[in-house]
């Protein structure tokens, strides 16, 4: 069964769901954007172990995240995360954010996507636009300088800019192709428990327009 909502599927949400999500979801976009890149550039997976408090007791995330490279000398260009719970929330905030101010002192640019409604948004100098998902694309040429791509939960996923090296255009990428590429392989239709609320946190409206996708789409 297809993905029942016209964007991002809150009910993926689901803490039990999310990491197994998160882990297919990194590997269709570095092939959707493998076959976009230009000559001379590569795309890999790579990933990390964050630590984290669960009530009192630390655990472990293993995350991926996409690095692009360029050829002969392999020089690191960009790097693209896709927020979970744990970047969000407590201890694996803090190690999410101390990660991430590393990489904006160097000449890489940062892509993030945030397609969790729950949690803390990442720190930012202006207040964000009102949404429910974002796409933050920090350019190393343009800090601090940062561009937002906001929608809503009953948006489709928008096409983003992907920056590589001056002089090479950037890469457009299809949040919406990686997205549905991503439910179909994961098989989320048989994971996903569509009679139950939405564990995404939705206003009235939304929450009862979710429910009535996820009946006809069940």
């Amino acid at each position: 069964m297809p993905n029942p909502f016209p964007g991002v599927n809150p009910y993926l949400e689901d803490p039990g769901v999310w990491p197994d999500f998160h882990s297919e979801f990194i590997s269709c976009l570095r092939h959707q954007i493998r076959q976009r890149l230009p000559r001379g550039y590569h795309a890999r997976i790579n990933e990390r172990t964050l630590l984290f408090d669960m009530t009192g007791d630390f655990g472990q995330s293993r995350e991926t995240y996409v690095q692009i490279y360029h050829r002969p000398e392999r020089s690191l260009v960009g790097i693209i995360e896709l927020l979970s719970p744990t970047n969000k929330t407590g201890q694996g905030r803090g190690d999410y954010l101390a990660k991430r101010n590393a990489i904006l002192c160097q000449p890489v640019h940062l892509v993030e996507l945030d397609l969790l409604i729950g949690g803390q948004r990442l720190p930012l100098a202006k207040p964000l636009p009102p949404a429910r998902y974002y796409a933050f694309v920090s350019r190393a040429d343009q800090r601090p300088m940062c561009q937002i791509v906001p929608w809503g939960v009953r948006q489709p996923l928008p096409t983003i800019a992907i920056p590589l090296l001056p002089g090479d255009p950037d890469v457009a990428l299809e949040l919406g192709a990686v997205f549905e590429e991503t439910y179909e392989r994961g098989g989320y239709d048989n994971d996903v428990d569509y009679t139950a609320p939405s564990p995404a946190r939705l206003d009235d409206a939304d929450s009862q327009w979710a429910a009535e996708l996820a009946r006809q789409g069940s």
